[in-house]
């Protein structure tokens, strides 16, 4: 378990890591670049919206923590071996493929929400790239936190 643990709380610092660099990426979509002395701003074009930039930068933070929570619940859920297993590396993967998601869909028309046009705008290869990973997660997510609030509430006594 401990192994699990560890790499838990390891994806899920980088999954927040990552997602500053998307708070960054708002920075210079909001003022046009990096401010180096007060007035003075470096332009730095940056794709995507400020909005898709907000939800990169509070999705990911919110992912990456979840990660880390559950790692350090792992101990008091008391899960058999191969359902902690599952828990680690199914909240690792819904967390990366989130963070994908959230980067690719500021960059394509469709926001990586269909593998089709809808009406955000035309599906493209990379669409399917944001939208296809994290397609499995949206399952995987809400099985995962059941699993583990269950875990945690078998055996309650008043």
């Amino acid at each position: 378990m401990e192994r699990y643990q560890k790499l838990m709380i390891g994806h899920g610092l980088l999954v927040t890591f990552v997602s500053l660099l998307a708070g960054f990426m708002l920075i210079f979509k909001l003022v046009g670049g990096l401010e180096i002395w007060p007035g003075n701003i470096v332009p730095i074009s940056v794709y995507g919206t400020s909005e898709g930039w907000v939800r990169a930068h509070t999705g990911g933070l919110t992912n990456g923590l979840l990660v880390v929570i559950f790692a350090l619940a792992l101990p008091k859920l008391d899960l058999s071996a191969v359902m902690n297993r599952f828990c680690a590396w199914g909240l690792i993967y819904v967390a990366w493929s989130f963070t994908i998601f959230y980067w690719i869909g500021n960059a394509v028309g469709n926001r990586a929400l269909t593998m089709g046009d809808n009406p955000m705008g035309e599906s493209s290869l990379l669409s399917l790239v944001g939208f296809l990973p994290g397609l499995p997660s949206i399952f995987l997510a809400p099985i995962i936190l059941y699993i583990g609030a269950r875990a945690a509430l078998r055996g309650l006594k008043d």
